[in-house]
């Protein structure tokens, strides 16, 4: 550009990072501003599967791709479809040498140590609260700080999640309540302390479904295994119906009796889990969700396109929104063509995947999940796993 335009984000996630790394690359600067106290203040999450199309390429134009190879795990892509008898009913494989895995795993706690160890120091301002944006006199985008500092800015972008404090600027829509809730569970040196857990899960992703509900568990690095009970309930269930913070034993037993006749291994999911169990309900924003150019502000992940889990999407649209939301500011000298160009191509990629999403909710909760799914994946696999 031929000038250096003055780029606040908001949110320090894949996303936001992302947009901070390529835009180093092309030579523009930007500053993040991050809620969280540090890079470490909090659990990261899971793992996540990068897609060559959208996660992959999001990190070719950030110049980490060949640095995130040896830092992925490819045997995180076997899979595993289970009845509530523990009955394996699919099974894709962990990717042998030479298989070609497109899709390897990371977590997401060693994918945001690569991004922000790419990006000069200082370029992640940690522990600022966003308490207001708004357009200033100027008109363009400024945004307050908890601590009374106002930041102008010539773009600013909220890459700042599902409850986007940007997002209102240009949006009155707000995320729904799905239905389905998750409960988010962990089991730490499975191996060693679980190996019959480590073993029905496998070195990749399990899915159990029946009666409507699901236990879904994930291989994480150094020896995790992150478990997720999936129930279709009202969503003050999953905090004033399920929770009790004073007796995490009584908790676990509520969440256990929605699984009566399920298999005991699958139980021990819940069962054994270390740590507390905690309650993740799932919001979506409307599918095509857009709004109104509106000079100098767009959004991108999350805060532009929310949708469940069900897809594998999330993370992915949200690297390739930053990754092509700099590539766009950087091709174009006037910020408004290119913040027109990256939404133009964004909003319809998102509408896609958020579809996917929803009409994937549906079918995890079928009573005849398994089937559905196992039939799904045969089709996405065919000629390739093991069925």
């Amino acid at each position: 550009m031929s000038t250096q335009p003055r780029i606040a984000i908001v949110g320090a996630g894949p996303g936001g990072l992302t947009l901070a790394r390529v835009l180093h690359v092309h030579g523009i600067s930007s500053t993040v501003y991050e809620l969280d106290a540090s890079a470490t203040a909090r659990d990261q999450g899971g793992t996540l599967d990068l897609d060559e199309e959208s996660g992959q390429r999001a990190l070719l134009h950030a110049g980490l791709l060949e640095e995130f190879r040896p830092l992925s795990r490819p045997e995180g892509g076997e899979l595993r479809l289970l009845g509530k008898d523990a009955a394996v009913g699919f099974h894709i494989p962990p990717p042998q040498d030479g298989d070609g895995n497109d899709r390897p795993e990371i977590d997401r706690r060693v994918l945001k140590e690569l991004l922000l160890g790419s990006l000069p120091e200082g370029t992640v301002r940690w522990g600022q609260k966003v308490r207001t944006v708004a357009i200033g006199a100027a008109g363009r985008p400024a945004l307050t700080l908890a601590d009374g500092t106002t930041v102008a800015a010539d773009v600013l972008v909220g890459a700042d999640g599902a409850w986007s404090r940007v997002r209102p600027l240009l949006s009155d829509a707000d995320p729904v309540y799905t239905g389905v809730s998750f409960v988010d569970g962990l089991l730490d040196d499975v191996d060693t302390r679980h190996p019959a857990v480590a073993e029905l899960v496998g070195r990749g992703s399990m899915f159990a479904l029946a009666d409507e509900k699901g236990l879904f568990a994930q291989r994480n690095g150094g020896g995790r295994i992150r478990v997720y009970t999936a129930v279709k309930a009202p969503e003050e269930w999953s905090r004033s119906g399920l929770l009790d913070p004073a007796d995490p034993a009584a908790t676990r037993k509520r969440l256990l009796d929605l699984f009566p006749d399920w298999d005991e291994g699958l139980r021990a999911l819940i069962a054994d889990s270390d740590g507390p169990l905690v309650p993740r309900p799932v919001h979506a924003l409307p599918i095509g969700h857009r709004w109104d150019r509106l000079p100098g502000v767009t959004l991108l992940g999350d805060a532009a396109h929310l949708m469940s889990p069900f897809a594998g999407a999330g993370a992915n649209l949200a690297m390739l929104d930053g990754a092509e939301l700099a590539l766009s500011l950087a091709a174009h000298d006037d910020l408004e063509t290119a913040l027109h160009a990256y939404e133009t191509a964004m909003f319809p990629r998102a509408e896609a995947a958020a579809a996917q999403s929803a009409d994937h909710l549906v079918d995890f909760f079928q009573p005849d999940a398994l089937r559905i799914m196992r039939d799904a994946f045969t089709t996405m696999t065919a000629g390739g796993a093991n069925r």
